[in-house]
């Protein structure tokens, strides 16, 4: 057992390790230590700068799911773009549920968000469903608001797939993408230019948000598929 892990394993909580392992049905249970999130940002602050952490990083993959949550809040504090892109671009591969996915959110890529996209639209393209799953979350984090632009809906919409963590961020895309460009993403919802699982909970996400107005909900309702349609 490395230090690290032994580390971890001291700021173990029985009772969150329980109510953990239910969060995330695509992780081992016994790979879940069961370490708080605030626990685990204390810790990687700090770990942050020392040779433990370079090595931690470069010893993938890890055994534990709280390995991988606290690899997450460690790259989410590198401020330089270009290494930080090189330690998501290292880590991406190895992510193996929602929570550690979603969690990924460096600061440093606030800064940099037109030079994310060529790297987004490749993550986009990845048979990785969490890399995929990354990418739309990034174009949902930072590209809803001024670098909109129409054509970013349409490489999500586009993309075909089985895998539930996927087609869930994409619902979540479109529901957040209503609320934010309402008149430039309602064609995708009128014309049903996603997979009918998909469509339907977007519009689902989209009802449940206090920034779609009453009259919006009420017309988003009338394109909600049933059936085989």
């Amino acid at each position: 057992m490395t230090s690290i892990q032994e580390t971890l394993f001291t700021l173990q909580d029985a009772a969150y390790q329980a109510f953990s392992s239910k969060l995330v049905p695509t992780v081992d249970p016994g790979t879940v230590i069961g370490v708080r999130t605030p626990t685990l940002r204390a810790y990687a602050r700090q770990l942050a700068g020392t040779e433990e952490e370079a090595a931690f990083l470069l010893d993938l993959p890890h055994d534990y799911y709280d390995e991988n949550q606290l690899h997450v809040f460690l790259i989410s504090r590198e401020r330089d773009f270009e290494r930080c892109l090189e330690k998501v671009e290292a880590f991406l591969p190895y992510i193996n549920n929602w929570a550690a996915c979603d969690q990924l959110s460096p600061k440093v890529f606030q800064r940099h968000r037109k030079e994310l996209l060529p790297h987004i639209d490749r993550w986009l393209c990845s048979d990785h469903t969490y890399t995929v799953r990354f990418g739309i979350g990034l174009l949902m984090r930072y590209f809803l608001e001024d670098l909109f632009e129409p054509e970013y809906p349409q490489r999500v919409a586009a993309i075909r797939t089985e895998e539930y963590y996927v087609n869930m961020m994409i619902a979540w895309y479109f529901a957040t993408a209503l609320a934010r460009q309402y008149d430039a993403v309602l064609p995708f919802i009128e014309e049903k230019r996603l997979d009918r699982w998909t469509h339907n909970k977007a519009i689902q996400k989209a009802v449940e948000s206090r920034r779609i107005t009453p009259e919006q909900k009420i017309y988003l309702k009338t394109f909600f598929s049933r059936g085989s349609e």
